[in-house]
């Protein structure tokens, strides 16, 4: 390759690993497998090691991966959290531990052992001790700068708040996700209509860098912890009597540690972890190899990127080929329908696979997939088993092209996709694969507010078919709810009593629970507002609609198509015949005090739950975000305010205490 074409190479490999590095890192929505951005990676460094002219600051190969993002407080690493250098050959171990070897023998080191680990596929987190006592926790970020995520750390079981030494310590771990937890969460988010996530390790980290800790304690997250970045009074001299210490201190760490005097036993080590990888309860992608004196390791120190006294081998997926026999439809409860492929049954790294998800319907046209097509199957992340690619060699003019169905195959309802939305849903208001989830949502507090009528409750009135859609809530009988709960008299007399009373519900909350599709409390109110009763609404046309204030074309379009709806129409009569009350009431004149302010709550309000904060800021013609930007009037913060009130003085922002937002409010 000539200089001229190996610069245009280099620009354009540096261009696809900085979108894919930014999708991968701080987006934590990878585009390509690991492998694939990999060996990206490696055609780029070596590129630039026989064109080093070429190499500039800001290349890849120069920097850790990832950013740090806003919303965190930063925190400077007193020891930089660098990345491993990654290699592919096998002979590339040898250079290494020879390499290693002589230089141990040159200063006269007399332990030339090596650590061989699992390379566990996460986020790295660096944990702060003092005194025994868990102070603060970050993400590795750019390596010298990551974020603060100690609230979001402590909902982790396995990272202890109190160690059993009072020792100051710095560790570092990886988070990650177990594998069975990583294929039951990802099922429940498939179940309701939620993206799914790619690979466990971006589940992971999409998780621990939630700025809403709550989200993160409803996340199986999981640590091991593999090094010590510092320590204040024990010296320790070998990085496996480390580990040991650690495990002594209470820590959770890495289960596969093999130690290794020589290359052969460092070499037998990395096939034992290459074999036992699919029986592994975590994802792993490689091997580590770190030499295990410490003070040998600081007199071979590190680059700009990587430490000189670690590699890390990264094993190709497995992959096989097989028959995609069918492409099946399946409806989860918020009525996405998701296209399933049928396999021939095919073994991949250790596990049978029959069927896998195709995602949406774009995912099938990129991949150009048609049913009867030979298809390369490999598990991404070693747990969820994904079509890489079709084998279009193989085609003998047989195989047919999949269109997503016009009809929901559950219950015959036509079938919506959205405008800037890549799923289809059905768009049956009584489809029963999705009537659980619209009950749940019907009854809820924004909605109808039945109090009692939870999700277990619902679940056991469709197990004992006690109802078939959400009128019959209000068919429900006093007997019937009473042998819900053993001696359930009074909770059937408060139930039925609940029922009855969301009878009289101002409109609003009908037009909320009904679940149509981007319409939310404060859209329900202004439709309230602007069209009276449902009948009007049912028969508005789209440019009516699409004219109001906050409304648009996209709203407007879900409204017309919800009611077109038979089922929704026959759903209105329904609860017209059992008395719910489907026209607004009329109140006294709108006080706007608060019209075109938008506001945002941080921290814990002493007189006021949120819920109720935001009613009184919408009532008053206000809006409520859930995040800070140059476009919020005001925050109000509580006690304990994170970074929102941080980014709020940064921007300038009028902060509010809860005093102030009560005087505003008189």
């Amino acid at each position: 390759m000539d200089k001229a074409k190996a610069k245009k190479r280099i620009e354009e490999l540096r261009e696809k690993i900085s979108y894919y590095a930014k999708k991968y890192y701080d987006e934590d929505k990878p585009e390509i497998s690991d492998f694939e951005y990999d060996m990206l990676f490696l055609e780029l460094k070596d590129l630039e090691k026989n064109y080093p002219e070429f190499i500039t600051q800001d290349s890849y190969t120069q920097h850790v991966g990832g950013n740090v993002k806003t919303g965190f407080g930063k925190v400077e690493h007193k020891v930089p959290l660098l990345s491993m250098q990654d290699i592919f050959n096998i002979d590339e171990i040898a250079d290494f531990v020879n390499k290693i070897k002589e230089q141990a023998e040159e200063e006269n080191i007399e332990n030339q052992n090596f650590v061989v680990e699992t390379k566990i596929d996460g986020l790295t987190a660096s944990l702060e001790y003092k005194n025994g006592i868990f102070v603060r926790g970050s993400t590795r970020g750019n390596g010298l700068v990551g974020e603060d995520v100690t609230e979001n750390l402590k909902t982790i079981k396995n990272i202890p708040q109190k160690l059993t030494e009072k020792v100051t310590i710095t560790v570092r771990g990886e988070v990650f996700i177990q594998n069975k937890d990583f294929e039951e969460m990802n099922k429940k988010r498939e179940e309701n209509g939620e993206e799914i996530f790619a690979n466990a390790r971006n589940a992971a980290a999409g998780s621990l860098r939630q700025l809403d800790s709550s989200i993160v304690k409803n996340r199986p997250l999981d640590i091991y912890v593999y090094n010590i970045q510092e320590i204040e009074g024990k010296k320790i001299t070998s990085h496996y009597e480390a580990l040991q210490y650690l495990e002594q201190l209470g820590f959770n760490v890495n289960p596969i540690k093999i130690l290794c005097t020589n290359l052969e036993e460092v070499n037998e080590a990395i096939k034992e972890i290459e074999n036992k990888r699919d029986s592994l309860t975590f994802g792993i992608d490689g091997a580590v190899i770190k030499v295990d004196d410490l003070p040998f390791r600081e007199m071979l120190g590190v680059t700009s990127k990587n430490p000189r006294w670690q590699i890390a081998y990264k094993y190709p997926p497995e992959q096989k080929s097989t028959k995609l026999l069918d492409i099946v439809c399946n409806v989860g409860r918020t009525g996405v329908i998701t296209p399933l492929a049928i396999l021939e049954p095919v073994e991949v790294a250790g596990s049978k696979i029959s069927k896998t998800t195709l995602h949406n319907e774009d995912f099938i046209k990129e991949k150009k997939i048609k049913i009867g097509d030979t298809v390369v199957i490999q598990k991404a992340g070693d747990v969820i088993p994904e079509v890489v690619k079709v084998l279009k060699e193989k085609r003998t003019g047989k195989e047919t092209e999949f269109k997503m169905p016009e009809f929901c195959p559950v219950c015959g309802a036509k079938t919506i996709r959205l405008e800037g939305e890549v799923a289809v849903r059905c768009s049956g208001t009584e489809c029963p694969a999705k009537l659980y989830k619209n009950l749940v949502h019907f009854v809820s507090r924004e909605a109808m507010n039945i109090e009692g009528l939870g999700e277990n409750i619902i679940g056991e009135l469709l197990d004992r078919k006690l109802i078939s859609n959400i009128a019959d809530i209000y068919n429900l009988t006093f007997e019937q709810v009473s042998t819900l709960k053993k001696n359930g008299t009074k909770f059937a007399n408060n139930l039925i009593s609940a029922i009855e009373n969301s009878k009289q519900n101002d409109l609003y909350r009908l037009i909320t629970a009904l679940g149509i599709m981007h319409i939310g409390g404060k859209a329900s109110k202004t439709l309230a507002k602007t069209f009276k009763n449902i009948d009007n609404l049912a028969n508005a046309e789209y440019i009516e609609l699409a004219q109001i204030d906050d409304i648009g074309p996209t709203m407007a379009k879900s409204i017309t198509e919800f009611f077109a709806s038979d089922q929704t129409k026959d759903l209105i009569e329904k609860l017209k015949q059992a008395g719910v009350n489907t026209e607004i009431k009329e109140t006294e004149e709108t006080d706007e005090r608060f019209s075109g302010k938008t506001f945002v709550l941080t921290g814990t309000l002493k007189n006021f739950t949120r819920e109720a904060a935001t009613n009184i800021i919408e009532k008053f013609g206000g809006k409520v975000s859930s995040s800070v930007s140059k476009k919020t009037s005001y925050v109000i913060a509580g006690e304990e305010a994170g970074s929102k009130l941080t980014k709020a003085k940064d921007l300038g922002i009028t902060v509010l205490t809860e005093r102030r937002f009560m005087n505003m409010i008189k």
